[in-house]
């Protein structure tokens, strides 16, 4: 770190081999050597990404196309180690048979971990990865099993990190704070967990607003959240996925009644792309609080990926930069690419990659993450998130409609998070 804690940007040396994470892609129906790639000695390193496309929910297709973009890359200069890495993808589904048939995939496709994912189905996927012993690395951080299965190494905090930290960071901002959240049994955990970020403030409790996570419009919800924020301080926070956008569309379209209200939600439900579809500056997130994982999509900590995008991904437009999605596909990657190379000229297997996490390979990443091990007692240990090694969170801002940085530092909710669960 440096002296003032921000993570210090990787020298030109690391964020290139930072870069050479993703691997050779194929789709459903195989894997080659791509055109250009050297390959090099060794068994192939064999890796799967799997994320829903082409659904009328959630479609993350730039995960595995930075897969895809990458193979080139890391095989043009002699894979991993001198092994080839091949990247298989599936389409997901946002479908538990899907998801399930992606996972049974992988193991008759002899693969050495699932990498960089997205899916809503852990109950569905990951079943048939413990009993294969396949370790799925770098999730998305959207289901209970990813930070409970012990195949899982997640490397981020998940959606529970970021309500805690959303509660932190509108505790100083905000008189009043109304939350819509899901109506659904994990939704109901979350206003414990944004209140136990609040009290930090000495702030009051939020006012929880259940709402149907697949509405088209929340003209009620939304309606009933303005009026319980105040006259005037108050802040309206949501957290509904991919219907948040909904949401603040609704809200944006009530008549003016003189209140001055303050938005706010966390990345994964807002993201850039989403801020640039709903009208930049002029749309419904100028102002708005955002709590993420990692650094704001113009942070230089990002430079290593995007040099990597450009001469890599040939004007890939599934593929944006200031995407969760992708920027959690890339630090899984980087993971993957760190811990082969610890295990030197060894045959790569999944239960080699599984015990190396669990015995403490210690991954840098550039500086996007906190220092990542997957050790016992590197674990937080809570009854939701067991697994969870990565509590720390970034608070960010809509400004003239970009992601800015609100403050320069991570912010450790570890301790909201135990004190949250001890409630």
């Amino acid at each position: 770190m440096t002296g003032n804690g921000r993570r210090r940007a990787p020298s030109i040396l690391s964020a290139l081999r930072t870069a050479a994470v993703f691997g050779s892609a194929c789709v459903l129906a195989g894997c080659g050597v791509l055109p250009g790639a050297t390959g090099g000695s060794g068994d192939p390193v064999t890796v799967m990404t799997w994320a829903p496309d082409n659904t009328r929910a959630t479609n993350m297709p730039g995960m595995p196309a930075m897969g895809q973009a990458y193979a080139r890359w890391i095989n043009a200069r002699g894979g991993i180690n001198g092994r080839e890495l091949r990247v298989l993808t599936c389409n997901e589904g946002n479908e538990p048979m899907a998801a399930a048939a992606c996972a049974r995939r992988a193991v008759q496709e002899g693969v050495v971990a699932v990498v960089g994912s997205y899916s809503q189905n852990g109950r569905a996927f990951m079943p048939p990865l413990e009993a294969a012993g396949i370790p799925y690395i770098g999730g998305y951080g959207l289901t209970d099993d990813e930070f409970r299965s012990p195949v899982s190494y997640p490397v981020n905090g998940g959606q529970a990190a970021l309500l805690a930290g959303n509660g932190i960071q509108l505790a100083d901002s905000c008189d009043r704070v109304s939350l819509v959240r899901p109506d659904t049994l994990t939704g109901a955990d979350l206003p414990r967990i944004l209140n136990t970020g609040l009290a930090q403030g000495h702030h009051r409790t939020a006012v929880d607003i259940p709402a149907a996570d697949d509405a088209g419009e929340y003209t009620d919800e939304a309606r009933r959240a303005r009026h319980q924020a105040g006259e005037k301080g108050g802040c309206v926070t949501a957290a509904l996925g991919d219907h948040t956008a909904n949401f603040f569309d609704s809200f944006r379209r009530l008549p003016p009644d003189g209140r001055e209200i303050k938005v706010s939600s966390v990345l994964g439900s807002v993201d850039q792309p989403l801020i640039d579809r709903t009208g930049g500056a002029n749309g419904p997130f100028e102002g708005a609080y955002l709590t993420g994982w990692y650094p704001e999509a113009g942070d230089p900590r990002w430079d290593p990926m995007k040099q990597v995008l450009r001469e890599h991904a040939f004007a890939d437009n599934r593929i944006d930069p200031a995407d969760t999605g992708v920027q959690t596909t890339w630090i899984a990657y980087t993971v993957l690419t760190e811990v082969v190379e610890s295990l030197g000229d060894e045959k790569i297997t999944p239960g080699l990659l599984g015990r190396a996490l669990d015995r403490g390979a210690r991954v840098d990443t550039g500086g996007l993450t906190p220092p990542l091990r997957w050790r016992y007692e590197d674990m937080l240990g809570t009854p939701s998130t067991p697994r969870a090694v990565n509590h720390e969170v970034t608070f960010q801002v809509v400004r003239k409609g970009r992601l800015v940085a609100q403050k320069e530092d991570f912010v450790d909710v570890g301790p909201t998070l135990r004190e949250a669960a001890a409630h």
